[in-house]
């Protein structure tokens, strides 16, 4: 590390041209090759999957998504006047011209008159035409699926409003990543504060989005390779960011602590290097474990989104330990503040220790002389948050939670109110039969009609297979409750397991129930039954990493147990937010919702990584400590929460800012990751790292550095620790009092 971090010192500029090019160079490939970012679901074995195979096999014109173009009348007139069914067939001929639009017919005959009332509510206040896309929507470019949506509310007008549902309205609605900028302002304003010096506040910024914009630009080209939802841009920004600029903080802070103790500015750079970087290594190793952990899922959606992800982690990794030294190097003694510039004029040099005085080095003084009560305060506080986890519901939000002035959300409530909240996420039984097996199908028909929560049922219709060997059989099933409903969940099990094998019988037929709501319910299945392989691995992984990193067993034990509470508490707060509705008005969520079914997996990863990152910078300066105290165990723990109390804590702050930001506005799924991600942090931050954990390792004793000689001899040896040239500053540097082994500590020290 210290060759590295000298090499950037001493070749600056090169290493800031270099950052240059990368960053031009891969926004220009981005730019020229665009981006092909969709939502594509991939998970075989499920009957939604099997569904949508069969349909591509004999009927590919029928297997593409299905769109609603809802119309209603208004100022109370009726849709069956002439001059409103004019208007809808003029549409209809204008969507009918457009790319990948299969199948749509107006319910008007070429005068305006009503012939078909199938689709129109009794009343003749609000009606739909289906329309049959020939592929699924994540294929449709952006620019396309607006067209479609443009053309269609072009409608409205005096007596009739158009609006329209599904999956793709809704990409035509993705909001663009609004937010970054008001993160970046919170982010600049902590680290003022912290630093006071404009200079240490700009270059963790700075660091931070230079890695970004290089990431954003190599993850766009690499989304014509890898598939990649369209809101991996934004969640690469939500978490690079905070992670890039803690990173950067934990060694600007080394860095100014040496300069404090009268180390030259190259000398006290690569001596922040050697030490904090260490950590900020380990620590972005470990986020990116977690992130790639995904993988072992199996589900290709998850892919892109975990090679997206940690593409934005390593790169901010990399800034922080080669960037960020080299614009260091550039400004030299300014990065301090001005108090500090004169501090050091008037006092000359001195080592910054732990101290006695201020609030971390007393909290971290009753931390020690009462453990057990510091922990079980946190832990009750995180455990109460956590409760509303136990109620976790997954599924996908229906467009009924879409902001109010959205075609998607107009269409909703138009459809709710005219037909049923059903209709919003209607069924599709498929079947191939042959001539003889027709009577199979109008049997499940006529079972499939008589459940409970079922509203209406539309078929059989009978198509062609493309392949000539018999009919396909098409059913669409409206249930009574919304898309999001967990009725509609158990109406869908229901049909599957019970409703429609006992229509079967012995007939051979295969029948699947497909559609988008029973294709998020796989989905949600599917991740479910993964969740526990993948939390192992990543945990199995991280504890491997710190084993070696500290050379102890309980520390990554301890670490891995406190990371899965402070998520529990996380998707507490989810849930409570999103599920149940409390406070989501106050920052604009509008209604409640299922859990996204691939929340839990993603929060897991990011959050389990971000919360090693305090582990590693938190327990790696007890470590120093407990090596400069001759293996004391209570002076290193307290030693090691007095330094880095502040910088965590701050560092969390920015994360929290950078996190809430993301909540403002955007997409559902941003706003959940935003809640989930700066309330996990907030809990980690404050209640676990500062309070539950060094307590735990105060009452633990010399069992936190126990480590077998047989693993000892077995995993290698690369430790997180390095000589603090701070700590032999020259011989006129002053140590405050406090900042080694504390004369009112001396009652305190295990044996």
């Amino acid at each position: 590390m210290r060759t590295l971090a000298g090499w950037c010192v001493r070749h600056r500029r090169l290493v800031v041209l270099f950052w240059l090019i990368a960053l031009v160079a891969s926004l220009g490939m981005w730019r020229a090759a665009g981006s092909a970012y969709s939502n594509s679901f991939s998970f075989p074995n499920t009957q939604s999957a099997d569904a949508i195979k069969l349909l591509e096999s004999v009927a590919p014109k029928h297997s593409g998504d299905t769109e609603q173009v809802v119309f209603g009348a208004t100022g109370g007139a009726h849709l069956t006047d002439t001059a409103i069914g004019l208007r809808v067939n003029h549409m209809v001929h204008e969507l009918e011209a457009l790319p990948h639009v299969s199948t749509i017919a107006s319910p008007y005959d070429g005068s305006g008159h009503l012939v078909a009332r199938t689709d129109i509510n009794h009343d003749a206040t609000v009606g739909f035409i289906a329309v049959t896309l020939d592929v699924q929507e994540q294929l449709v470019p952006q620019l396309e699926a607006k067209a479609f949506v443009t053309k269609a509310v072009s409608a409205s007008g005096s007596h009739l409003h158009v609006a329209v549902t599904g999956q793709l309205a809704e990409n035509a609605n993705r909001t663009s990543i609004s937010n970054t900028g008001v993160g970046v302002g919170l982010a600049l304003v902590v680290l003022l504060i912290v630093f006071g010096s404009v200079f240490a506040a700009i270059l963790p910024l700075l660091s931070a989005l230079f890695a970004l914009g290089t990431a954003i630009g190599i993850i766009g080209t690499l989304s014509h390779v890898l598939k990649m939802p369209q809101f991996a841009p934004e969640l690469v920004l939500l978490v690079g960011l905070g992670v890039g600029v803690d990173y950067a903080l934990f060694i600007v802070t080394r860095h100014r602590q040496g300069l404090i103790a009268g180390i030259d500015v190259e000398s006290s750079i690569v001596n922040a290097v050697n030490t904090s970087g260490r950590a900020v290594l380990f620590a972005g190793i470990i986020v990116c474990i977690a992130l790639l952990g995904m993988i072992a899922l199996g589900v290709s959606f998850l892919y892109g989104l975990a090679v997206a992800a940690s593409i934005g982690v390593l790169f901010t990794m990399i800034a922080a330990l080669t960037l960020l030294p080299a614009m260091l190097g550039f400004i030299g003694p300014k990065v301090l503040s001005r108090r500090q510039k004169k501090h050091l004029a008037e006092s000359g040099p001195r080592v910054v220790g732990v101290g006695s005085k201020g609030f971390w080095p007393t909290w971290a003084d009753r931390v020690q002389r009462h453990p057990l009560i510091s922990a079980t305060g946190a832990l009750l506080a995180v455990v109460l948050l956590a409760i509303p986890f136990f109620s976790l519901h997954l599924g996908s939000a229906d467009q009924g939670t879409d902001p109010a002035g959205t075609t998607t959300r107009q269409a909703y409530d138009m459809l709710a109110k005219g037909f049923g909240p059903g209709f919003n996420g209607p069924l599709l039984v498929v079947a191939v039969v042959q001539p003889n097996q027709h009577q199979v199908i109008d049997t499940i028909v006529e079972q499939v009609r008589h459940q409970p929560d079922v509203k209406s049922v539309k078929g059989p219709i009978f198509i062609p297979a493309k392949t000539g060997k018999g009919d396909v059989a098409l059913v669409n099933v409206d249930p009574a409750s919304s898309p999001q409903d967990v009725a509609t969940t158990d109406l869908i099990n229901h049909l599957r397991g019970e409703t429609i094998p006992r229509a079967l019988g012995h007939s051979g037929v295969t029948v699947y129930v497909g559609g988008n709501t029973a294709i998020f319910i796989d989905f949600a299945n599917v991740l479910a039954a993964k969740l526990p392989l993948f939390i192992g691995l990543v945990v199995a992984m991280s504890f491997l990493l710190l084993a070696v990193a500290f050379r102890s067993v309980v520390i990554p034990l301890t670490g891995a147990a406190m990371n899965l509470l402070s998520i529990g508490a996380a998707f507490g707060l989810i849930v409570a937010v999103f599920q149940w509705g409390y406070g989501g008005t106050i920052i604009g969520i509008n209604g409640t919702s299922p859990v996204e079914a691939f929340l839990p997996v993603m929060l897991f990863a990011i959050l389990f990584g971000l919360s090693m990152d305090y582990q590693v910078f938190l327990v790696s300066r007890m470590h120093e400590e407990y090596l400069k105290s001759g293996g004391v165990n209570r002076i290193a723990v307290r030693n090691g929460l007095a330094a880095t109390g502040k910088t965590i804590t701050a560092a969390a702050l920015i994360m929290i800012l950078v996190f809430g930001s993301f909540i403002l506005g955007g997409q559902r799924v941003i706003q959940e990751f935003g809640i989930g991600l700066a309330g996990g942090i907030l809990v980690d931050a404050v209640f676990i790292r500062m309070a539950v954990v060094p307590s735990i390792m105060m009452m633990f004793g010399r069992a936190n550095w126990w480590f077998p000689k047989s693993l000892d001899r077995l995993l290698p040896k690369v430790s997180v620790d390095a000589e603090d040239a701070a700590a032999k500053a020259s011989t006129g540097a002053k140590t405050p009092a406090g900042s080694g082994p504390e004369p009112e500590l001396a009652g305190h020290v295990a044996p």
